[in-house]
């Protein structure tokens, strides 16, 4: 996703040096540490200066608390970014509390800012762009601590240093508690240049392994997810939405479902106008209780006859049939470098191939849900959220009040994967306190979850490659004809819908020297949004898949033609998310890794073999080996998976480490069984039963990951582990039976390819 997905536009305030930092004191005499925004901010406004952006505070006893103001999705932020606090103020992490912070608006004479910065996580960006802001929050409160103890022995800082914890001058022979030092380092002014950062061999916390900060409160059952939402007076709301894409409300009965005992009120939410952008999914019907079992009896009993809207004759076989028309026609070149048509036809040899890829479904263990209280000319809002600026402005668009009146609250999120970048729901229960007068939590079902969502874009790639007699690639073409995840975004001019799927300058831009890409724009009326690693998802299965079809059309070793291509060391231009460049050697060397790891040159027996395939996604570079067995009929064992990453410097080993395990369980799951079909208009799955995710019996046994640490900068991690999983098993899937596998989900097909 797009930086500008993920961070709302915002005024902000001329700060001067890098978002300096403020200090100032607790009540109990603790030192505070933030970024001046608030402060400057908080003054305009007439506010004080409380919790202060992303902060620390010093406690009498020595614990150290710090805030964390993005949202916790799985992904680990709650741990690693104050991680990058700690170590450069020089404490020790089993006396850091963590404290979630709200999200932070605040109005001034020059327009809306943040308090605390740009809120949301998406597109792997948190560790990147936390990196140099979080480390200066700790360095300069440790800074302070060292002044205060130097002002203290009147002598100068630079006879000072610190322990873990403590402030200490060799030369005296004495230390003070950070704890004794807090209230004298929060008088003192923050210095105007930047203090000086640890040397990486001096770091006690970044880079070692940690586990989740609150894993005892997750196993516990403490830890407060969306749904655990419970406030005194609070009513339960669950909506029928309309089960055809766009369609609306053409009569109501509710008499039986008022009847219901606990249903308090019914009330209709209004969807979108077709075509119109999205700020609620579909039109539906709220029914409002005393409990959520009520609201769902009462639901039951709703008499709805529906107006089905326009798109009652959409199917998924019509719409692969529109995308075979499409791809036989001209479509929108969005790169041409050199002469491709004439590479072409020098070419030795041509190998063309079409991939299908389905709509996919978020499918999070948490529904979506949210606490929306309406209230004067306010609005309280509590929600399991990955945009909570988006939150915002979505109760700010149903309500009309100001921004600066609607509280929003970040709950753990019970899984995100991008679903919750939209904020739709809110939106809804915000409707629903709105006409009631009530503060409701609305709770979705799992059916609703599955046959109302934003969707990972399908789409048919028509893949064409020019090899030369000496087996170089010349020409390379991709075709794709998709339902663009930018549907219905607004601000979004037609002959850019490409960009959330095509990423323009992805492998093998840069290295092939004739290269094309062409576009075509389907017309599908089922919702798209970010799932994922978006569109690399689908992408890194088309390029490594065919990059496999290729070598074995040319009589080349896959692992060879992949470190051919990839080459020398050396940084390429890209200008989508993750760049402003991409190195293809850390690709090499991790297949070269993940290649001797599972004995890639081992002789096997007939039906087994490996498959291998690496990616750049959003800054990071990952690769998948896997071995598998297929028997005569079909059946297929996944024998072992071997996986490597390189995110750059690496602050939290075991944080990696598990979501590159998360990655490869969610690629495997998706690529084997997971698609979304459409019938009549209306979403044809609708629970776990036609829509299955992996079990744990099918994980395989042997799933390795390693970690290959590049330079001194992290990216991030949450979506790198998934795109190569998918065209790593297609390819070893061709590897033990010939059976070339061009469409997901994958199971099925190889299953009738062997019957």
């Amino acid at each position: 996703m797009a930086a500008s997905e993920r961070n709302e536009c915002l005024t902000e305030v001329d700060l001067g040096r890098r978002r300096f930092l403020i200090s100032g004191a607790t009540a109990a005499g603790g030192l505070l540490v933030g970024s001046p925004a608030l402060h400057a901010m908080a003054s305009a406004a007439g506010g004080g200066a409380a919790k202060i952006g992303h902060y620390i505070e010093l406690l009498p006893d020595g614990d150290v608390i710090i805030g964390v103001a993005q949202p916790e999705i799985g992904q680990g932020v709650r741990t690693s970014l104050p991680m990058l606090v700690a170590e450069e103020l020089d404490v020790e992490w089993s006396r850091v509390r963590i404290e979630q912070m709200p999200l932070g608006i605040v109005v001034t004479p020059d327009g809306a800012s943040w308090k605390y910065g740009g809120q949301g996580v998406g597109g792997s960006t948190s560790i990147t762009d936390a990196w140099p802001y979080l480390r200066e929050v700790g360095a300069t409160a440790r800074r302070l601590l060292i002044q205060a103890a130097a002002n203290r022995w009147q002598i100068e800082p630079a006879q000072c240093r610190t322990e873990p914890g403590f402030v200490v001058c060799e030369s005296l022979g004495q230390r003070f508690g950070y704890a004794e030092l807090a209230a004298e380092a929060a008088e003192l002014p923050v210095p105007e240049s930047p203090p000086t950062f640890k040397n990486p061999a001096e770091y006690r916390i970044v880079g070692t392994p940690q586990s989740v900060i609150d894993a005892r409160d997750i196993v516990t059952g403490k830890a407060r997810y969306g749904i655990d939402t419970h406030v005194e007076g609070m009513r339960y709301a669950s909506i029928e939405r309309s089960p055809w894409l766009d369609g609306t409300v053409a009569s109501l009965d509710d008499s039986a479902a008022r009847a219901v005992p606990g249903v308090v009120d019914v009330v209709v939410v209004e969807g979108p106008e077709p075509g119109a952008p999205f700020h609620i999914l579909a039109t539906g019907v709220a029914v409002v209780a005393t409990s959520t079992w009520a609201a769902f009896k009462g639901r039951e009993a709703l008499e709805i006859e529906w107006e089905r809207g326009p798109h009652t004759a959409e199917s998924t076989e019509g719409f692969w049939a529109q995308c075979r028309n499409l791809l036989d026609k001209p479509g929108q070149v969005v790169r041409n470098d050199g002469d491709l048509d004439a590479a072409l036809g020098a070419a030795a040899t041509v190998v063309e191939a079409r991939y299908e890829l389905p709509y996919v479904n978020h499918a999070p263990l948490e529904p979506q849900n949210c606490f929306a209280h309406v209230s004067g000319d306010r609005v309280r809002i509590i929600a399991p959220t990955q945009m909570p600026s988006g939150a915002n402005r979505a109760a700010h668009g149903v309500t009309g009040f100001p921004r600066e009146n609607i509280s929003v609250d970040m709950t753990r999120v019970g899984g995100g994967f991008g679903r919750r970048l939209t904020n739709d729901y809110v939106a809804e229960a915000t409707v629903i306190s709105q006409k009631t007068g009530l503060p409701i939590q609305l709770v979705w079902t799992r059916e609703d979850d599955v046959q109302h969502d934003f969707y990972r874009p399908s789409g048919l790639h028509e893949m064409k490659a020019g090899v030369d007699a000496n087996g170089r690639i010349t020409a390379w073409t991709q075709r794709l004809a998709s339902a663009s995840k930018y549907y219905r975004r607004s601000g979004v001019e037609p002959d850019k819908l490409f960009e959330a799927e095509l990423y323009v300058d992805d492998f093998p831009a840069g290295i092939v020297e004739n290269l094309r890409l062409e576009w075509f724009d389907v017309q599908s009326g089922v919702p798209r949004g970010s799932w994922r690693a978006p569109a690399h998802t689908a992408n890194a299965f088309v390029l490594q898949s065919f990059i496999d079809e290729v070598a074995h059309a040319t009589g080349q070793d896959p692992l060879q033609l992949r470190l051919d291509l990839y080459g020398a060391n050396r940084e390429l231009p890209y200008g989508q998310h993750g760049g402003p460049t991409f190195n293809p050697w850390r690709l090499s060397r991790l297949l070269r890794h993940i290649a001797d790891e599972i004995g890639y040159g081992d002789t096997r027996p007939a039906g087994r073999g490996v498959g291998l395939a690496s990616h750049f996604t959003f800054g990071g570079y990952a690769a998948h080996a896997v071995e598998v067995t297929v028997g005569d009929r079909g059946d297929l064992r996944i024998d072992r998976i071997v996986a490597a990453v390189d995110c750059g410097l690496v602050v939290n080993p075991r944080g990696v480490e598990a979501q590159l395990q998360g990655g490869t369980c969610d690629g495997l799951s998706t690529a084997l069984n997971q698609q979304i079909t459409v019938r009549n208009g209306q979403i044809v799955q609708s629970n776990f039963d036609d829509y299955p995710l992996l079990r744990l019996a099918d994980v395989p046994r042997t799933v390795e990951t390693h970690i290959l640490p590049y330079g001194d900068t992290p990216t991030g991690m949450g979506e790198i582990g998934i795109p190569t999983l998918a065209p790593a098993l297609a390819n070893a899937i061709f590897a033990a039976s010939g059976v070339r596998i061009r469409k997901l989900p994958l199971l099925d097909q190889l299953k009738r390819a062997m019957s």
